[in-house]
């Protein structure tokens, strides 16, 4: 069966966004992100998003001078197909837009043969997909930095989910991987 797996960048005080939605914070470490990433990539064939995220990032093109492989990455990252999660559906060729219905309808596409599901976020749609326990792993590239404020990872639980290592990987730059799964 497909898992459902959640896969960002955090700091290490648990925020996802600086206060303004900065993610200026992240850094781009060859040695450890992007193979990681690259390789993440290979083994989903779906995206999930949440309205805003699939506004901001869904559709998103690099600059005309951007590297070769950040025009790789996000040509890998749009021929995955993409469902936007939003009370407030929009017309798309690109994308399926789920209003109800969230836990049978991620149930019912788990159990259909494809590779795994990337829960792209935001933070909505990553508190909902927790509280339905829909959240099969969670990989998270934890930045060594402190925003002090911001948009929390975890925000509005409404229970305890336990998790095990399945591995941990550390980079020169401090960012460390780490993958969890359920217990």
């Amino acid at each position: 069966m497909r898992k459902v797996i959640l896969n960002l960048a955090v700091t290490l005080d648990g925020f996802i966004e600086g206060p303004n939605g900065e993610i200026d914070w992240c850094i781009t470490d060859e040695e450890v992100i992007t193979a990681h990433f690259d390789e993440f990539l290979a083994r989903i064939d779906t995206i999930f998003y949440g309205r805003v995220s699939y506004d901001l990032w869904g559709q998103y093109q690099p600059a005309s001078d951007a590297s070769s492989d950040e025009k790789k990455l996000w040509e890998s990252v749009h021929s995955k197909s993409k469902y936007v999660f939003s009370t407030h559906p929009k017309e798309s060729k690109d994308a399926t837009y789920v209003t109800s219905g969230i836990a049978d309808m991620v149930k019912e596409l788990k159990a259909k043969p494809g590779k795994d599901i990337w829960l792209y976020g935001g933070a909505s749609l990553i508190t909902t997909f927790m509280n339905l326990g829909l959240v099969d792993n969670y990989l998270l590239a934890v930045h060594p930095i402190v925003l002090g404020g911001g948009r929390p990872l975890f925000a509005d639980l409404k229970d305890r989910t336990n998790l095990k290592l399945n591995g941990a990987v550390t980079s020169k730059s401090g960012v460390i991987l780490l993958d969890y799964g359920k217990v």
